[in-house]
């Protein structure tokens, strides 16, 4: 796999972004993720955006983190919030999405940012499984969905 930093609003970034919320929508219903996201919160040194692209040059999983300080939906200062986690249907199971969580820990953590935070739902058990294994632990909830009942938020120590 090459993974490659590339801006949110890459045509690659937007295909796979699509997929993502298809899946979310089939998963939660209400149209997928309604966090607002922006292509300048990827931008580095505050965030970056990562596509894994398979040895024929297609996109096939992906992630991004942004910066968050203190704010009102519960995030604290140094935090690099991780968005957008996602391996197409075809690819899971090969370990792209530790790969590309690694790389985001490792960038995120050369930025200066001090804690990863992440957002996911009880419908998503294998992304909990991930995370879990990968050494994240359940915290506040934080951000868009954290009065939501399904939300689940979890934190890791760069």
């Amino acid at each position: 796999m090459n993974i490659r930093r590339v801006r949110f609003d890459h045509p690659d970034a937007v295909k796979l972004n699509d997929e993502v919320q298809a899946e979310y929508h089939l998963r939660y219903g209400e149209g997928g993720d309604a966090t607002t996201l922006d292509a300048a919160d990827f931008t580095p040194p505050r965030g970056v955006y990562l596509i894994a692209y398979d040895e024929y040059d297609r996109p096939v999983a992906t992630g991004g983190w942004r910066s968050q300080d203190l704010n009102g939906e519960g995030n604290e200062d140094g935090d690099a919030e991780l968005k957008r986690m996602y391996v197409i249907e075809q690819m899971r199971g090969l370990g792209l999405a530790r790969r590309i969580l690694t790389a985001l820990e490792e960038d995120a953590r050369t930025a200066g940012r001090v804690r990863m935070v992440l957002e996911t739902g009880t419908r998503q058990p294998e992304a909990i499984s991930l995370y879990t294994s990968s050494g994240y632990e359940p915290c506040a909830k934080f951000g868009y969905y954290r009065f939501h009942e399904e939300s689940r938020c979890f934190a890791k120590r760069l």
